[in-house]
């Protein structure tokens, strides 16, 4: 482990604690590159499996990969005003090459719609072309100097899906699809519960028509925006002229989405699970879900022991549990229980002479409780119905939570208090009005979250905005957020 010390508590300094348990956790380290962070192999472990199922999930949906460069032209970005506008505090630009003044300044991909969309422009030609469904797992760069490990750096790692449809219809459709898609992946493999709904228009992507998001809420009471879905209209294809033959012989313009999450899911998880004790990592993305630490005294012991473990280890595998032996000699067995609960292995099997003899093993799970016998026949299916416990046990646990530091019906002075205390999402009625919206944000720190889907709104419509007091038009959810 990187550092042994006592880890700063949640409650005395939530950021310390965090910085701390990713060091210990070794999940990421800083760059010597300025805002930049290298991830570790425990923390890129946690990605991969993020990557795999959220890769499943999208090729379900027909999407396709592709791969497209890291280097834009400059002029690209100015073809759509808006994105640009968005952008333009970010972007890191490239003027040399090879030791010479490029002709045309390049800049390092902050996000790929105009790069990828001139390419549609030469691969569309008629409606039997469409949708073109494609994503690419890549790195961007945001000049981003105010930074925190996994939740903003200036280079991170996502995928970005980037589609072309018929009609808006469609387009619409498959935005809200990516957006369900997410939370069931938040939900199901992150055990993270999420609201869905629309941002505001200052707080859409630049040269969208509309975004989605899907929202957490951290242990800090801070919400994280966790993937955003955007139906981009017909900006990007008038912008980069992507049209096709509709079915009647004339000429449109397609309808674009994009979408799309990043490695600030890792730190998500780790905001959403971590205790006092370190990370702790949902079954269905650890990189190792069983952890078996053997005990022994003598040699005779150790080989009796090594042995029974190694037979362990093979067995759990083949019953598709990435477990892991951990057979170093000269550390201690209290010394590995410590490791691997501070980086989060959810279950922990340890193995003694006595384990051996009575055919069984003994059972510890990351999230607390006494140690357990189990019996070593059938453990993989014992192991693989405690995993799914587990993980309805952290998805309602952070539920519960969530609902727990969130308020309805607020109105001003209610919010005003809510957030002087240890705030949440506070729901409330608003007036759609852009300037309260920036007034509350410049006075409290708080924006809106985002316009909440039916399922999440309040029983009782709210009738005026918890703010000025103007007939609300919508219901939105407010918090300070990351």
């Amino acid at each position: 482990m990187a550092d042994d010390k006592k880890l700063t508590t949640r409650a005395a300094d939530f950021s310390a604690w965090y910085n701390e348990v990713i060091m210990r956790a070794e999940l990421a380290d800083y760059s010597p590159v300025r805002g930049c962070m290298v991830i570790r192999p425990n923390g890129y472990a946690i990605w991969e499996q993020m990557q795999r199922r959220l890769d499943e999930m999208f090729k379900d949906h027909g999407v396709q990969n592709a791969y497209f460069p890291l280097l834009i032209p400059q002029s690209f970005l100015s073809k759509e005003a808006e994105h640009v506008e968005g952008f333009a505090p970010e972007l890191a630009v490239v003027t040399h090459g090879g030791g010479k003044e490029l002709e045309e300044p390049l800049v390092i991909r902050p996000t790929s719609e105009t790069i990828i969309y001139s390419m549609y422009a030469k691969w569309i030609q008629s409606y039997r072309d469409l949708p073109m469904l494609m994503n690419q797992w890549a790195n961007v760069v945001r000049w981003e100097m105010r930074t925190r490990l996994f939740l903003r750096t200036a280079e991170f790692l996502w995928q970005e899906g980037h589609t072309a449809h018929v009609d808006e219809a469609e387009a619409e459709a498959f935005t809200l699809k990516i957006l369900q898609t997410y939370r069931t992946f938040a939900e199901e493999w992150m055990a993270m519960p999420v609201l869905t709904g629309r941002k505001t228009d200052s707080e859409r992507f630049a040269g969208a028509l509309r975004t989605y998001c899907i929202e957490a809420l951290m242990q800090d009471n801070k919400a994280l925006q966790a993937g955003t879905s955007h139906n981009l209209g017909q900006n990007f294809a008038k912008a980069f002229q992507v049209t096709f033959q509709n079915d009647k012989g004339g000429l449109d313009y397609v309808w674009n989405t994009s979408w799309g999450v990043s490695t600030r899911l890792v730190g998500a998880l780790v905001m959403t699970h971590g205790d006092d004790n370190g990370v702790i990592t949902p079954p269905r993305l650890a990189q190792y879900q069983v952890v078996i630490v053997p005990i022994y005294k003598t040699d005779e012991e150790r080989a009796q022991v090594l042995a029974a473990a190694d037979l362990t280890l093979r067995e759990l595998k083949a019953g598709g549990i990435r477990a892991h032996l951990d057979a170093r000699d000269g550390v201690k067995p209290g010394a590995k229980y410590y490791e691997w609960e501070g980086r989060g292995v959810p279950f922990r099997l340890e193995i003694g002479p006595r384990d051996v003899a009575a055919g069984k093993v003994m059972l510890a799970r990351r999230t607390g409780g006494r140690k357990v016998p189990m019996d070593t026949q059938g453990l993989a299916h014992t192991l693989r119905i405690e995993m799914d416990s587990m993980q309805v046990e952290l998805l309602e646990a952070a539920r519960t939570r969530r609902e727990q530091n969130s308020i309805r019906g607020i109105t001003k002075g209610s919010f005003l208090d809510f957030l002087a205390r240890d705030g949440g999402f506070a729901y409330g009625g608003w007036c759609g009005d852009g300037k309260c919206e920036a007034e509350i944000k410049e006075e409290t720190k708080a924006t809106i979250r985002c316009l909440p889907d039916e399922e999440f709104q309040s029983p009782v419509r709210p009738e005026t905005c918890m703010w000025c007091g103007r007939p609300a038009t919508t219901e939105a959810v407010w918090a300070r957020a990351y």
